[in-house]
């Protein structure tokens, strides 16, 4: 069941998203090589705290028996797509690509929003995945209004991402947000325009092509948790979550 907001649920929706912003304003501020992926969970860390938030990802239950995620945020280096679990050990490298999914919570309403940011010296063809993957955000959303259909945000991301060669992820998709950090509806970033369910003014959504240089194809480590591409090429993810209005999506989640 798809929740419509109302104006006073909706404002706490971007009290929330406006925290996951800051948030990764300083990552983007202080990420660097050199800086375990912890150094940027404790940066997070420190941003929800501040504003009395909490970090909805902490105890989200795992797949297929794994233990509930440990951390407010989800680092994923290179050919590792989503859910890489911040550790002391992972120290970020010059040329490394390194993705930072994070949610948090106010108010019993959450934001969540992901970004993979470029260290260093990185090829210029993964450079390029970056920037297509954000783009292909930007590209969905321009469907994200009334009357269109939900499966026009999905068509739009994956033909734009097929334009440059590169693929979408299909076991993972974006998803509704509100009381819950997974709410219906599910948005693949694939498949054929036209389908689903028709787009209201009120519905809270998150957006997120997952892209890889490659092929589609992933597996789950043995943590459980961190999806890795199983042709070892890197991969890219860009989120926002996003209000639809009577008029153009509102972008909850960039300052």
């Amino acid at each position: 069941m798809i929740y419509i907001k109302n104006e006073k649920e909706i404002e706490k929706m971007r009290v929330a998203c406006r925290i996951v912003a800051l948030c990764h304003k300083a990552v983007e501020e202080k990420i660097k090589s050199g800086m375990s992926t912890m150094d940027i969970e404790n940066i997070v860390q420190k941003v929800i705290k501040e504003n009395n938030a909490i970090a909805s990802c902490v105890g989200v239950e795992g797949f297929d028996g794994a233990d509930p995620y440990p951390c407010a945020t989800c680092i994923s280096i290179n050919d590792e797509v989503i859910h890489g679990i911040p550790s002391k050990n992972r120290i970020i490298k010059n040329g490394d690509i390194v993705s930072v999914d994070l949610c948090a919570g106010k108010d019993g309403f959450h934001g969540d929003a992901a970004r993979t940011y470029v260290i260093g010296n990185v090829p210029s063809k993964t450079r390029e995945l970056v920037d297509v993957t954000k783009q292909a955000f930007f590209e969905g959303i321009k469907y994200a209004k009334e009357g269109y259909r939900l499966s026009d945000i999905s068509h739009a991301i994956g033909r734009y991402v097929k334009e440059f060669g590169f693929d979408v992820i299909r076991e993972f998709q974006g998803h509704g947000i509100g009381n819950s950090i997974h709410e219906d509806p599910g948005i693949p970033n694939y498949g054929l325009p036209g389908k689903g369910p028709r787009l209201q003014a009120g519905m809270t959504l998150c957006v997120e092509p997952m892209v890889t240089q490659g092929n589609h194809s992933i597996y789950i480590l043995d943590d459980g948790w961190t999806v890795v591409t199983q042709d070892g090429k890197p991969a890219a993810h860009y989120e926002n979550t996003i209000l639809i209005t009577k008029n153009e999506p509102e972008i909850l989640t960039i300052i």
